[in-house]
């Protein structure tokens, strides 16, 4: 961890960027001079978050592209216009993606291509997307990847029968399922890049933070359990500046730590670490979103 990265340099990508870590880790982002394409899937938000960092930093360089992460359709045309957005720095390339939109749901919801609402969002869609931008990380000389998971994914495990949980529907469980995927993912991606790649993704927990995201879609005692979480948690800011830190300070391709949290790496679960469960997820991913990685 011995180089330190010039953000004002960067082209960065965030996802759920309106509010809550996504909005802080793009303003704060911006306002150290990088290019910040912010991703959000309500367009009155996205223009008062343009507006907001604007006014703090008349000279950001931000844009925002509207895309519903539920979609893997949108997914892909989210990707082509962020290829079209970046291609407007001159240099056609992305330095960092964060990966940190994400969704909760009391209830089993399907998405339009028939994939439970939490695993599209939550995994489904980072895992596309990365896919889909893969060349223009190629192209940065140090890129990363940056995947918000939670620590929710301990004591937790992949449910291989019944993935999507149609038959029983447990909303917690599926939240937990899916953070774990995003531990899996970024095992599996650093795997699949080897040593020598200039690429390098990292799982990112942000702790307990005071955000709406288990206030979305819920009722019940779910949303009693989030609502205590969210009052204890600390503000997304916190979080934010340590997905900054970590953008800058955390060496690329020298790092071998997937996991962090605050400043500093931390073991992720024992299950996360087992290579036949990323290899599993990956691939029945793939065939989830009609994509084949790495096939030459």
């Amino acid at each position: 961890m011995s180089r330190k990265y010039n953000i004002s340099d960067m082209t960065i990508v965030v996802t759920g960027a309106t509010s809550g870590i996504g909005f802080a880790a793009a303003r704060q982002l911006a306002l150290k001079g990088a290019f910040v394409i912010g991703v959000g899937r309500n367009e009155e938000k996205c223009s008062e978050a343009i507006q907001k960092i604007s006014e703090e930093s008349p000279g950001a360089r931000i844009r925002y592209i509207m895309a519903d992460l539920s979609s893997l359709r949108q997914v892909r045309d989210l990707s082509a216009r962020i290829r079209s957005v970046a291609a407007e720095t001159g240099n056609d390339r992305i330095d960092v993606l964060v990966n940190n939109a994400g969704a909760f749901s009391n209830w089993y919801i399907s998405t339009e291509e028939g994939f439970e609402l939490q695993f599209t969002v939550n995994h489904l869609a980072p895992f596309l997307l990365t896919h889909e931008l893969l060349p223009l990380l190629k192209n940065s000389e140090a890129g990363k990847v940056i995947t918000v998971s939670s620590g929710s994914h301990y004591r937790t495990r992949i449910r291989w029968n019944d993935i999507l949980m149609r038959k029983r529907y447990n909303c917690l469980l599926a939240y937990k399922q899916t953070k774990l995927a995003n531990v899996l993912f970024t095992t599996e991606l650093n795997r699949r890049l080897g040593p020598s790649s200039n690429i390098r993704a990292f799982a990112f927990d942000p702790g307990l933070v005071n955000t709406d995201i288990g206030l979305k879609g819920t009722a019940g005692i779910a949303k009693w359990i989030w609502q205590l979480r969210k009052n204890k948690g600390r503000s997304p800011d916190i979080p934010a500046s340590e997905i900054v830190w970590l953008i800058e300070n955390v060496d690329t391709p020298q790092s071998n730590e997937v996991y962090w949290k605050g400043c500093e790496p931390k073991a992720p679960s024992r299950y996360s670490r087992r290579e036949d469960a990323a290899v599993r997820l990956w691939e029945i991913s793939e065939k989830m979103c009609g994509v084949k990685w790495f096939s030459g």
